[in-house]
Formats: structure tokens, C-alpha cells, sequence
């Protein structure tokens, strides 16, 4: 009897902990602990956009920043929408203070920045670019509908085109890869419309909810108004959610191309993409000027919508904690 009772119980115990295994939280970037977490970039435009970083006293003092209290526990990153600058419109970039090697990372966007000649993006960079590799999460330029998610690697790393519900527009991650514009990296395009700009902003935004691991790095939207129970209290499980809008993977070694990344969101304008010749001409965007950059400097009104609202950012690990229950303690 004692022993069929002890076995009883290291098999429950057992089962449990396959059961609750699984993300940990480890970074809450909410309400007053986001901007503290992050720093700004004041240098100049890697993609020579035309921008000018502000840091974040400068920020605040011409309202491109703002007070989680103002914005119902949202951060609010704006851009200059009055004057006409000469030298790039002022704008805000900030990276996060911590690196990451893999996790989930969920990010909860009420409001993201639209219009012509924006450029706004929400994605994760590793060193020596693009050695440490880089994934964007949430980009796109002037008045696209749809998000296009895109990772970037030095030689070595491709994907296949199954397991995701978005387009696979190019599958060589090599920012010089051969057949590819450069630059363009491994990219996917969603269908949908609710998941970027003006689309997105009209439901209330939602949560972009990224996978990093060693065996491929996923990314699910989930609109404001079917945001998994999971994800809401705070026990976020990738494996019922569904099939990706983008899945990384196939001829690529994780471990190898991504590395050391930080967490970066900005709002540049015009520059090597939306900027580009081809780009902005095909644009309705166009109409306006023959040029982005002369949109960008001589159209201050047209920058009204070009902030972000951010409810936060949360990142959790694959971990193990302690549950009680019944009296006895269980590893998860």
C-alpha cells in the first residue's frame, strides 16, 4: 500500500510539472517602469532619414513625451508637428537598457505613427549589425495597410515558406544576398489590415506577441478585442494560439545569427525605404510632393497622427518556479 501510494504521487507530481513548465516573467515594462527601462538615441539616422533623435529632457520639453498619467498609463512618444525644419523633423528613438538572448516578448500598442513619409518601427537589434542580427516586429512606411515583418542577418540564414498564415515575400535573410534588393532580408507581409497603421489604430491596436528560440522565431497580432486570457493573466502559452502571421525558420541557426538584442522603437522619416525613389513614387503619397523629405519638412500638419501609445512591453523566459499544492511543492 505504501508504496503504490508513493508512486502515486511522484507520477502526479511529475505530470504536474510537465503541465505548469513553461514562461516566466522576467522584464514588466508597464506604466512608469517603461521609459526608465529604455534609453534614448541621439545620434544620427542609420537609414538616413530625415530625423533629428531627441534625448529625453528635450523630448518632454517639446511634447514628443509625455507622462504615463497623461495617457491612462501609456507611454506617448510623439514627433515635431509644427514646425518645418531644415535639418529633419525632431522624433524619438529609444532602445531598452537590457539585451536578450531568446524569450517572448509582448508588446501592447494602443496607437503606432501613420502618414506619409513616416517610417515607425517596434523590432529587436543585435551588435555589430547585422552580425547579432535583427527582427521587426511592427514596420512599414508612408500609408501601407498591412504590417511586414522582416528579419536581417549576415551570409548563412534562410527560411522556408510554410507554417504562417502571411506572405513570404523574400527568403534569404543576408542583407546582401544576391537576387534580393538590399537590405530586403527575409520578408513577410500579413494580409490583414487591422494589424498596422491607420487599420490598427481604428480597433484600439493589440498585442504583438514574439517567440525567440533556438529553433525559430514566431510572431502572432492579436486585435484589442480577442486578446488571449493567457496573455492577460500574465501565464502566456504560445502553443494555442494558433498559427503565426510570420515564422522564421528552416536553413537557419538561430543561436548563430541572433544574439545580444535590444529592444528598439522609433519613428524615422523618408530615408533608404520610405524614402527611396520607387518607393515614394508609387505612393499616393506622392501627390503631394515630388519628394518625402520635402513633405516631411514643409508639411508640419500632416504629422498629427505620427505618435506611438504604448500600454507596455512585457518579456518572459523559459523558467521554473514553485507551486503548492495539496501540501506538496512542485517544480515548474
Amino acid at each position: 500500500m505504501f508504496s503504490r501510494t508513493f508512486a502515486s504521487l511522484v507520477t502526479s507530481s511529475i505530470f504536474i510539472q510537465s503541465t505548469l513548465a513553461g514562461y516566466v516573467l522576467s522584464d514588466d515594462f508597464t506604466k512608469d517602469a517603461f521609459f526608465g527601462n529604455f534609453t534614448p538615441f541621439t545620434e544620427n539616422d542609420p537609414t538616413n532619414g530625415f530625423v533629428k533623435y531627441l534625448n529625453y529632457n528635450d523630448a518632454i520639453k517639446s511634447g514628443l513625451m509625455a507622462s504615463v498619467a497623461n495617457y491612462a498609463g501609456a507611454a506617448y512618444m510623439g514627433v515635431d508637428n509644427s514646425s518645418k525644419p531644415t535639418e529633419g523633423r525632431p522624433s524619438m528613438r529609444i532602445t531598452s537598457a537590457k539585451t536578450y538572448n531568446k524569450g517572448l516578448f509582448i508588446a501592447d500598442i494602443a496607437h503606432m505613427p501613420v502618414g506619409c513619409g513616416t517610417w515607425p518601427a517596434f523590432w529587436l537589434v543585435g551588435p555589430n549589425w547585422p552580425a547579432g542580427g535583427e527582427i521587426d516586429i511592427l514596420e512599414g512606411v508612408n500609408l501601407q495597410a498591412s504590417n511586414q515583418m522582416t528579419v536581417h542577418t549576415n551570409a548563412g540564414c534562410t527560411i522556408s515558406t510554410s507554417g504562417m498564415t502571411g506572405t513570404v515575400n523574400t527568403t534569404n535573410c543576408d542583407t546582401n544576398a544576391q537576387g534580393q534588393k538590399k537590405n530586403a532580408g527575409c520578408a513577410v507581409m500579413s494580409n490583414s489590415k487591422n494589424n498596422y497603421g491607420a487599420g490598427f489604430n481604428a480597433i484600439g491596436g493589440g498585442v504583438y506577441a514574439t517567440e525567440w528560440t533556438s529553433t525559430a522565431i514566431s510572431i502572432w497580432f492579436f486585435p484589442r478585442s480577442s486578446i488571449p486570457s493567457d496573455i492577460t493573466s500574465l501565464t502566456p502559452n504560445p502553443s494555442g494560439w494558433g498559427t503565426p502571421l510570420a515564422k522564421f525558420a528552416g536553413g537557419c541557426n538561430i543561436d548563430q545569427h541572433f544574439q545580444n538584442m535590444n529592444m528598439v522603437f522609433d519613428t524615422t522619416f523618408c530615408g533608404q525605404w520610405a524614402g527611396a525613389d520607387d518607393v515614394w513614387a508609387a505612393s499616393s503619397c506622392s501627390q503631394t510632393t515630388s519628394t518625402c523629405n520635402a513633405h516631411v519638412q514643409l508639411m508640419p500638419d500632416a504629422f498629427t497622427e505620427a505618435y506611438w501609445l504604448v500600454n507596455g512591453v512585457r518579456v518572459y523566459q523559459q523558467g521554473q518556479g514553485k507551486i503548492r499544492k495539496r501540501g506538496v511543492s512542485v517544480e515548474w
